[in-house]
């Protein structure tokens, strides 16, 4: 939670410098807006890991903003408001909300759940990157790099390297890539596995050399343990 950046959206100015007192306690650094126009400005241009966002707020209410940043990110946001109905609750998890606090509310719950929910979004952004020495893979972004470039891959390229990474040291047979990878409904030629693969070993240049041909079988993705 140490560094975090958070936008605190709320128009109710003692319950907004309250909250951001206990916040930055936690060594967190707070964006404070008073309106639904400030919040959409700071969001677009600072880098925000986390919104504490109000519903009811002039220009743009918390609706309207949640949907907004969720176009975008998935960054954990905590919808607070004055109205308690299941009905309104359920409408902002449709929109994508993580968590939601009815007021009043004890301000020493809300930071820990604002903590809980910071520390599961850094969980979730670890398993989104997977790293093989010099090769990381974005599964966010969808994007592969290698030594830090970024590597133009097809989408099946992209799709067989991963696969590979998740099954690395097995040999995998061409019937199994072509499942794992194309779907078992694909009718393709099996020889569309050893061409992918080629192309695959040709952009990654030397870590090319993990891919390995197993004779008689298929391939593994070497990795030393």
């Amino acid at each position: 939670m140490v560094g975090a950046n958070i936008l605190l959206v709320e128009d109710e100015e003692k319950l907004r410098k309250l909250v951001s007192t206990y916040l930055k306690r936690e060594m967190v650094n707070v964006y404070e807006a008073a309106d639904g126009e400030e919040a959409l400005r700071l969001w677009n241009e600072k880098s925000i890991n986390m919104v504490i966002l109000d519903v009811m707020l002039p220009h743009y209410d918390g609706w309207a903003i949640c949907k907004r940043i969720r176009e975008t990110s998935n960054v954990p946001i905590l919808m607070l408001t004055a109205r308690g109905e299941e009905s309104d609750k359920l409408f902002g998890f449709e929109l994508g909300a993580d968590d939601y606090m009815t007021k009043p509310f004890s301000v020493k719950e809300l930071v820990a759940r604002v903590k809980a929910l910071l520390k599961r979004s850094q969980q979730q952004v670890s398993t989104e990157m997977v790293f093989i020495d010099d090769i990381k893979v974005d599964k966010k972004s969808h994007q592969a790099f290698l030594n830090n470039e970024l590597l133009q891959l097809s989408p099946k390229e992209y799709d067989l390297l991963l696969y590979f990474i998740h099954n690395q040291n097995k040999a995998l047979t061409r019937e199994l890539l072509l499942d794992g990878v194309w779907g078992y409904d694909y009718y393709g030629d099996l020889r569309t596995v050893d061409t992918h693969v080629k192309r695959l070993r040709q952009k990654l240049k030397e870590s090319g050399k993990r891919i390995v041909t197993v004779r008689g079988v298929g391939y593994r993705f070497e990795v030393k343990e």
